[in-house]
This record gives C-alpha cells, sequence and structure tokens, in this order.
C-alpha cells in the first residue's frame, strides 16, 4: 500500500501568515519555513508580533475565513484520494486549519497546537513531535506503508528525504536550487504524473 504524504500550506492552501500578514499590514508575519528553516525561531517570531501588536486568535481566524484553497486544489486531492491513500503532514495548528480542511473534502490532517489564554491571546504552541513530518513517514514505514512525499518548504526537506519518493512543488527558487535531488514541478497536472511515476503500481489505466 502506498501513501501519498503533502505538506498543507503553499501546496493546497494559501500561506496563512502571508495572507494575515496582508490583512494587518505586517510585513515581518510574511516569514515562513521558506525563509526561516528553524520552525522554532520562526514561531517565537511571529508570537512577539502577535504580542507587540495586540492581535489575538480571533483576529487570525476572521481572515482564515475568508480564504479558499489554492485554484485546482480539491481537484487534486479528489484525484490523488482514488488512487493512493492522503495524509497531510503540516506545520500549521488545529485552531486555524478546519475551515480550509472543510472546503477539501476533511483529508486526515497530522498538525499541532496552540496554546491560548482565556482573553484570546496565543501564549504558546505544541509541537506534536519534534521533525514531526519525517517522523511521520518513518512511522508509515514501520507499518509497512511505502510513503511519496511532496512538499513546497525548507521544513518538508526531511520528510522528502525520509519517504521512498519526494517532490517539491510550488518551491521557492532557492529551495529547487539547494534540494536538486528532487523533481520540482509548478501545477498540479505536473504533480499528478510526478505521483504515477514515483508509484511501484500500474496506475496508466486510471
Amino acid at each position: 500500500m502506498e501513501l501519498a504524504c503533502l505538506d498543507l500550506e503553499g501546496v493546497l492552501i494559501p500561506e496563512i501568515w502571508i495572507e494575515f500578514a496582508n490583512k494587518t499590514g505586517i510585513e515581518e508575519l510574511k516569514a515562513t519555513t521558506r525563509d526561516i528553516p528553524d520552525y522554532d525561531v520562526l514561531m517565537k517570531q511571529r508570537l512577539r508580533i502577535l504580542e507587540e501588536n495586540d492581535l489575538k486568535i480571533d483576529d487570525i481566524q476572521e481572515v482564515i475565513a475568508t480564504l479558499k484553497p489554492l485554484e485546482g486544489a480539491k481537484e487534486f486531492i479528489d484525484w490523488l484520494r482514488e488512487r493512493f491513500q492522503v495524509v497531510i503532514l503540516s506545520d500549521t495548528f488545529y485552531e486555524f486549519a478546519k475551515p480550509l480542511m472543510a472546503q477539501l473534502g476533511f483529508p486526515t490532517l497530522l498538525c499541532h497546537k496552540l496554546e491560548v489564554n482565556d482573553e484570546g491571546y496565543i501564549t504558546d504552541y505544541k509541537l506534536r513531535q519534534v521533525d514531526p513530518k519525517r517522523q511521520s513517514i518513518r512511522a508509515f514505514q514501520l507499518l509497512n506503508y511505502r510513503c511519496i512525499a511532496a512538499g513546497d518548504s525548507y521544513n518538508d526537506t526531511t520528510m522528502l528525504k525520509q519517504a521512498e519518493s519526494g517532490i517539491l512543488f510550488k518551491s521557492p527558487k532557492n529551495v529547487i536550487e539547494e534540494f536538486p535531488q528532487y523533481p520540482a514541478v509548478h501545477e498540479y497536472e505536473d504533480l499528478k504524473k510526478e505521483f504515477l511515476k514515483a508509484s511501484v503500481r500500474d496506475l496508466s489505466l486510471d
């Protein structure tokens, strides 16, 4: 059995923090793991900015409620689920993702949690585990699943390395150049072709 393991933001949905940055006008919030590979450094920066600007979780959720998946993402997920078991491995938070996951048909999502106080301020974040995307792939492999993974950022590369096959999707130039061992595509039709090439099953008639 083969699993398709996908990153979420930048692959299937817009980058939530970038959309929130556009709404608030706070340029520093546009930083993602494409820019800052160390996720802890990135999140501490985000939490500091939220505190300095008196922003609450409701402010972020209001922006998320206006977002839609990337064009073609729902159709791609539907195509993928007919051919593979699909798992979303993301560094987003359950408190953010639900409205967008509903629009994608609720594929399985493994991500993190936020700590929010009684006033609605985000005080901390809790990782599901260290290096969670790679560890998830490793756990699936221990269950005798063969994994094909796709992501766009630095924090996806350990997942791509652990998987039997890794694919970069909609990645920036710096990530593509630093990890030339992975095929890099930018359109869902091309991503479908990469999944078909990576599979050990004959899916040519699908």
